[in-house]
């Protein structure tokens, strides 16, 4: 490789909350060079994930916390420039965790796919038909188990999980309801991403009543990408045998000390309701089964998607707290020259 160095964005100290730019540093590091078994990826566009922030912390959650000194852990997609690899051939196009750099060396584990759709977009990858969509797929079919017929809320509906959740459940049938922050935001849920109805959590003086009037058969499914009082609202408002599918907890900055809140035990009892926590790693060996749909859908003009796409590894350091400030309007990426 004529690459003269691989610049990387490495965890240079542990947040306490949410990560911010000063926890990152972008260093230099010599390009890499495959032994037998190796090859080089280009990556092309890195991932931005709200699942980052408990990926370095002190605590591991689902996942070994990246350690200090390290390359920030992420999912890429790019192409192969170099190999000496049996199964890699130099030209093939890969997603998989390659990390916050510009050049990433691989023995295979770690790579989730070859990227076979050519005539979408590369970037959709790593959003629509990478984690985000499948996060989707299977939380919302296999845990939620949404039936035609039935009321669909999602929290955080206008991002690059909750968009996907929203129309798949439109696709089985659902009445769907989204909630969101921000008149853009609702107005994406409601004309780009087919919702039905769609709540401003920011601009309601009365969440419980806009959730009633919004929901007036009550909600079978809720599709919970926050927790905290956005949650508590919604749950008092399931009906019998609701399912509750737990993707993510957006809305608490830290969970030391333990949050506390309102007691749901007796509710979820007398309703007879079913509440559980979803990882998408769960189902990786599903991956191509959820892609493939995905992808048709895209075709098919089905499933819609968003992209926020900033430029440059500069870019980089700050991209997860601009997630949490809101900032994003659609899968969040760092493309790369």
């Amino acid at each position: 490789m004529s690459v003269r160095q691989n610049r990387q964005v490495r965890l240079k100290s542990r947040p306490s909350g949410i990560p911010q730019a000063e926890h990152f540093e972008i260093a230099a590091a010599p390009p890499p060079e495959p032994q037998t078994g190796e090859f080089v990826v280009r990556n092309r566009y890195l991932s931005v994930d709200p699942a980052m922030r408990g990926w370095v912390g002190a605590v591991a959650n689902y996942a070994k916390p990246v350690g200090l000194g390290e390359v920030m852990r992420a999912r890429a997609v790019g192409e192969i420039v170099a190999s000496r690899h049996a199964d890699y051939r130099v030209g093939d196009t890969v997603v998989g965790w390659l990390g916050w750099q510009e050049y990433a060396l691989s023995d295979g584990r770690g790579i989730i796919r070859r990227v076979k759709e050519t005539d979408i977009p590369l970037s959709a990858a790593l959003g629509v038909l990478g984690m985000n969509g499948v996060t989707a797929y299977f939380g919302l079919l296999e845990v939620g188990q949404p039936k035609p017929g039935e009321t669909v809320v999602v929290s955080t509906a206008a991002g690059s999980v909750g968009s996907a959740v929203g129309q798949i459940a439109k696709l089985r049938g659902c009445r769907t309801v989204g909630i969101a922050g921000g008149a853009e935001k609702t107005r994406l849920c409601r004309e780009e991403f087919g919702y039905d109805a769609a709540i401003d959590y920011k601009a309601a003086a009365d969440l419980d009543a806009a959730l009633a009037a919004a929901c007036p058969g009550g909600i079978d499914v809720y599709f919970d990408n926050t927790s905290g009082a956005i949650s508590d609202a919604v749950l008092r408002r399931i009906n019998k045998r609701a399912r509750i599918v737990i993707c993510g907890t957006a809305s608490l900055a830290s969970w030391d000390p333990w949050p506390s809140g309102p007691r749901v035990e007796r509710h979820l009892l007398v309703k007879s309701a079913r509440i559980e926590g979803f990882l998408v790693f769960d189902y990786e060996d599903r991956t191509e089964e959820a892609v493939a749909q995905l992808a048709a859908w895209v075709r098919e003009g089905r499933l819609r998607y968003r992209e926020d796409v900033l430029d440059g590894i500069e870019a980089a350091p700050d991209a997860i707290a601009g997630l949490y400030r809101g900032e994003n309007l659609g899968k969040r990426l760092i493309r790369l020259a």
